[in-house]
């Protein structure tokens, strides 16, 4: 049995109890909880047979090491060295094929690997949740590299990172089932549709429509199709209220475009529409969000920026990285334009969460442009 622990990353982030960065995320509170609560969700005892407690950890502890985040790999081999290897198989091939795709390259992920899981005799409701798994632990692996860096533990973290760069996206002209694909970033709203079949609302117990209901996610093919487990979904939602909706610390515009920074990082032309479009509207910086989301494949995302959010762009990108690479030097000039230790801890968690948010997005569907 998987014991609960009520902060793993305070643990493993070396976080001392009266530091700025402590003080920090007791301001952000609901962030902290629910980014345990998720781990409490996707690591509990579960009925599943094809992704067992054993399963879990066992990927959880080789995305950890993909990530190369050694003391996150090292937590996980501590709680799978409680549980037998998991059975070798097609099944479990593939399902480590999917989950190193997720954690490495998302933006290569295709349909028919979903239907590969499908045929090895795996459920929609459990690729899902490995999807969720894999993308949950590289959000917390980039909150446990981010923590550390802020906590003054850089010496062991990366001391000179190249440019931060844009990566490649989609180009095709059309979807999977046909609709009209965008094929570079937009500030345009954009359609997405789902690889898997999305849960059909009547499916959902009275008390789960109701959860989807209080937080907008109903008439989602996207949060419905993650609601094939719930709990998952529940918690991670509250996390992302927790990061992106709170007052103080560093205004919203810019959490919005550390998001986008993520996106244009990750590939992913539609979670980049969105938050470039709230950052654009939130900032009045129309022409430098759009300018960002033109920059080409390996080009630096931060060129002909203003000065603070050249910084703000750099250290997203560079946290974004796999390995991450942001550094001493990425956070000192965040300090210099007048960031203060909440600020930075919301630019963490909001680039970090876009780890998880992308990888979901990439891998278990598509972006369309609606009407045409």
């Amino acid at each position: 049995m998987t014991q609960s622990t009520s902060d793993i990353l305070d643990t493993l982030a070396e976080i001392a109890p009266d530091s700025p960065l402590a003080q920090a995320r007791a301001t952000r509170d609901a962030a902290t909880r629910h980014t345990q609560g998720s781990y409490d969700a996707l690591f509990s005892q579960t009925t599943s047979n094809t992704l067992p407690l054993a399963l879990r950890f066992f990927i959880a502890e080789k995305v950890s090491g993909w990530h190369q985040n050694a003391r996150l790999q090292h937590f996980y081999a501590q709680r799978l060295a409680d549980f037998p290897a998991p059975t070798p198989g097609a099944a479990l091939d593939l399902a480590l094929e999917h989950a190193e795709r997720l954690a490495l390259q998302p933006i290569a992920a295709q349909p028919e690997s979903l239907q590969a899981l499908q045929q090895a005799g795996w459920e929609v409701d459990d690729i899902v949740t490995l999807s969720q798994l894999v993308a949950f632990v590289s959000f917390q692996s980039r909150l446990l590299y981010g923590y550390r860096l802020l906590a003054g533990h850089a010496g062991e973290l990366a001391p000179i990172a190249p440019a931060a760069v844009a990566g490649h996206w989609h180009t095709q002209a059309l979807t999977n089932s046909g609709k009209t694909a965008p094929n570079a970033f937009t500030q345009g709203e954009l359609g997405w549709e789902p690889w898997l079949p999305a849960k059909p609302l009547a499916e959902f117990t009275p008390d789960e429509q109701a959860i989807l209901a209080r937080f907008g996610h109903t008439d989602s093919d996207y949060f419905r199709l993650l609601g094939r487990n719930l709990p998952v979904l529940e918690q991670r939602t509250l996390t992302d209220k927790g990061i992106f909706y709170t007052s103080g610390g560093l205004p919203r515009q810019d959490r919005e475009l550390a998001a986008a920074v993520v996106s244009k990082v990750n590939g992913c032309i539609y979670c980049a529409s969105v938050h470039a479009r709230k950052a654009s509207q939130l900032s009045k910086q129309h022409d430098a969000v759009q300018r960002l989301l033109e920059i080409p494949p390996g080009e630096d995302l931060a060129a002909g920026q203003p000065p603070r959010w050249q910084a703000i762009i750099t250290f997203a990108a560079r946290l974004s990285t796999t390995p991450s690479q942001a550094n001493a030097q990425d956070l000192a000039r965040l300090r210099e334009q007048g960031l203060d230790t909440l600020d930075i801890l919301d630019l963490i968690q909001s680039t970090a969460f876009f780890a998880w948010a992308n990888r979901l997005m990439l891998t278990l569907g598509e972006p369309f442009w609606p009407g045409r």
